[in-house]
């Protein structure tokens, strides 16, 4: 068992464990590996047990990633995906967590439809309206969705995602992940047409278990699975 399998399994016990001691069924929260800047190796190490969701933050990365795998796995794009890189990876991402706004799903669409393919995405929520983040804000949400939803064929809404402030101490982050349940069920309860309100993403390695605990179906932990990221 190598150190990268062993951090992964660890991470998984944990959410296993808060999922029953709440309630939940384990099977019911995704676990993504995000495997920005590190090597495919690592990657590779983690297909040896299975592990098959993986998240990227640059589109060229997850495309050479996704090219170069020598098992077809699922990627997710969860950084800022700006409109000029979509075509990177409109056929190679599983589910696109950053649509911020109207032109990038657009853009989405144009690609996905002359490829005829569909697209599953989520609308990222900048939920405490930090500066530094991207995202639309909690009253934006709404009526951005009914937007996409009533504009493109190929594009389909499947749920939230955001990221949380870095905190030290996880508690801080339960409100606005809380906040972000209630979003995800008020949407829900609108029944829009060509959306699902199925995938709450958020969480990452200092707080998914709060996210578990508050409703997120898709955890996104890099650290404490892959170690410190090197960003030199």
């Amino acid at each position: 068992m190598s150190q990268i399998q062993d951090n992964y399994k660890e991470v998984r016990r944990k959410i296993d464990e808060k999922c029953k001691e709440i309630g939940r069924k384990p099977e019911d929260v995704t676990l993504i590996a995000v495997s920005k800047t590190k090597p495919l190796s690592d990657i590779e190490e983690l297909i040896k047990i299975d592990v098959m969701d993986y998240g990227e933050n640059k589109p060229q990365e997850l495309r050479d990633k996704f090219e170069m795998v020598s098992t077809p796995v699922r990627f997710h794009q969860i950084g800022h995906l700006q409109t000029n890189k979509v075509k990177y990876i409109i056929n190679k991402a599983v589910l696109i967590h950053s649509v911020d706004s109207f032109k990038l799903a657009q853009v989405i669409e144009k690609e996905a439809a002359k490829r005829e393919i569909h697209r599953d995405v989520l609308i990222e929520v900048n939920y405490a309206e930090e500066d530094t983040k991207f995202g639309v804000k909690k009253e934006e949400v709404l009526p951005l969705i009914k937007e996409i939803a009533s504009s493109f064929r190929h594009v389909h809404i499947r749920g939230l995602m955001t990221i949380a402030p870095f905190v030290e101490n996880p508690e801080e982050n339960r409100e606005v992940f809380k906040g972000m349940h209630q979003l995800l069920l008020d949407i829900k309860s609108e029944n829009i047409d060509n959306v699902d309100m199925s995938i709450l993403s958020m969480g990452m390695t200092n707080d998914y278990l709060v996210a578990v605990e508050e409703g997120a179906t898709m955890v996104r932990v890099g650290t404490a699975i892959f170690g410190e990221r090197d960003y030199s």
